[in-house]
């Protein structure tokens, strides 16, 4: 009966702890919801787990001289363990170095590529000691080990902070291109989810057997102000330059039937 009211008490000293630490780091990712906390995390419950297993066992004679006999073989434990556990292992360390080094972080919409194929693309949400859970932009999660992500080449939108996504519209060689111009930086500087100015000109990407290309790059501050201020911005464009008589150009194809072709005949 003692030995088990000692078991309980351990368990719930190893909840209290955890909720313990799971609170503590709820705290600080509420300032910095950073991917090193949340893999902090998971190693701290793990590590608070494996403290509460040796106390409880150095309580009892049979697993005190099991435990005792374990320590003192510890570097030959350690060399078979890592032997036997090679991947999982490799996932941990991987997943030191991705807390430290930092290529991406919680939310961050991220593509992770291992050599010509697309392992996953959607956001991070979160990351443990042995993988990385994305987010993909269907709907499903994706489990990459700590191991591949490590190895992988990430593209990481957020990375740098601030979005920059071309955009290029086509006009007519009879428009007003000085114009056309001037209203397309315009309404790319007046939209509220974009970050540009003056300074960030539009210029003459080349021209087309229709017409005369127009680039510039929408600035945001993330993808998803990106997709919603360039689809804006598009909307704009057409009715603002269909208002000023700037034609967009479009290829047309007239057909003739045989009938009207042997009518033209004989008309002739």
């Amino acid at each position: 009966m003692n030995n088990l009211v000692e078991i309980g008490i351990f368990i719930l000293i190893e909840i209290i702890l955890n909720r313990m630490v799971n609170l503590a780091f709820r705290m600080m990712s509420k300032k910095h919801n950073t991917v090193h906390l949340r893999f902090l995390k998971s190693a701290a419950n793990f590590l608070v787990a494996l403290i509460v297993v040796y106390c409880l066992a150095q309580q009892f004679e049979v697993t005190k001289d099991i435990s005792r006999v374990l320590l003192q073989s510890s570097s030959l434990i350690v060399a078979i363990a890592t032997f036997a556990a090679q991947q999982a292992l490799s996932n941990v360390i991987s997943g030191f170095s991705l807390s430290v080094s930092k290529p991406y972080n919680v939310d961050d919409k991220i593509k992770v590529v291992q050599g010509s194929s697309v392992v996953a693309e959607g956001m991070v949400k979160d990351i443990t000691i042995r993988h990385t859970v994305i987010r993909q932009f269907n709907g499903e999660s994706c489990i990459v080990p700590n191991s591949v992500m490590d190895q992988a080449i990430i593209t990481n939108t957020n990375y740098n902070g601030d979005i920059g996504n071309f955009f290029e519209i086509e006009i007519s060689y009879d428009s007003n291109i000085e114009e056309a111009m001037a209203v397309l930086q315009r309404l790319c500087i007046e939209h509220p989810l974009t970050l540009n100015t003056s300074e960030n000109g539009v210029f003459v990407k080349g021209y087309t057997q229709n017409g005369v290309v127009l680039k510039t790059t929408v600035w945001t501050k993330n993808l998803d102000h990106s997709f919603q201020a360039c689809s804006d911005i598009r909307v704009k464009v057409l009715r603002e330059f269909k208002t000023r008589n700037i034609q967009v150009p479009y290829q047309t194809v007239t057909v003739y039937s045989q009938g009207m072709a042997e009518k033209d005949v004989q008309a002739t």
